[in-house]
């Protein structure tokens, strides 16, 4: 039984000093990549603008194009009505032409004026295509900045992170679901990322907070998984004092 115990502490131990490594190369890393992934997200999000800009011209444009041929509809009409003016018999049917007539000048009118107004729509949208365009260059910019940072950061320790994770593969096997989930459920809630630790100089290593000299000799017993009463973290062992 001791020796069962003892050993999960060994690869909990063994897998908190990969993690604690993978973190340091993480934080060396600082906000960059998160700041990549964002700018990569308001790139896309301009660019999703553009095309969407895009798209509303092109419906402006079919405005366009029917309200101009309502209007060349409406200007056949009223020949039409204005040919049959000279042949009619009555005044009811000369006032009856005369208001298709009205009617169909009203209708060019109203097809002006929508044209009008979707060429004035289509010269605002070509200016926030503009100006979008334009922070659309300058993020781009300053992503190929962050990424090439970033990319120099990465390569630097690129092959010790290899390794680290292989590491880390192996090291989990070790490590029933249990605790494996215990230890990342841990990991997650503290600052530091220190879900393992030992203590050291009569004091939890993780929260500094002191651990009773008997709760020590059990921890140092290895009989039994034992966390800190205080923040939870599991520990490993006791460290020795020096001798002087």
């Amino acid at each position: 039984m001791e020796s069962t115990v003892a050993s999960k502490l060994e690869a909990l131990m063994k897998l908190q000093q990969i993690d604690s490594q993978l973190d340091e190369i993480r934080r060396v890393r600082g906000d960059l990549p998160e700041e990549v992934r964002d700018l990569e997200d308001e790139i896309a999000g301009y660019e999703v603008r553009v095309n969407k800009f895009d798209e509303e011209i092109e419906n402006l444009n079919q405005t366009i194009a029917a309200r101009k041929q309502a209007i060349k509809d409406s200007e056949s009409l009223i020949r039409k009505y204005e040919d049959q003016q000279s042949n009619v018999r009555n005044n009811r049917e000369y006032d009856a032409i005369t208001k298709e007539v009205e009617l169909q000048r009203l209708e060019i009118q109203i097809s002006e004026k929508k044209i009008k107004e979707a060429y004035y729509q289509i010269d605002q949208k070509h200016n926030e295509i503009a100006g979008t365009k334009q922070r659309l260059e300058e993020r781009r910019k300053d992503l190929n900045s962050k990424t090439g940072e970033l990319n120099v950061i990465v390569s630097e320790s690129e092959e010790e992170e290899r390794k680290l994770l292989a590491d880390r593969e192996k090291a989990v096997q070790n490590i029933e679901d249990r605790l494996l989930n215990a230890y990342t459920r841990i990991r997650q809630n503290v600052r530091n990322g220190l879900a393992v630790v030992t203590v050291k100089r009569d004091a939890c290593g993780g929260c500094f907070n002191t651990v009773p000299p008997q709760r020590q000799s059990d921890i140092a017993s290895h009989k039994k998984i034992i966390v800190c009463e205080h923040c939870g973290r599991i520990f490993a062992d006791v460290e020795q004092k020096a001798v002087i």
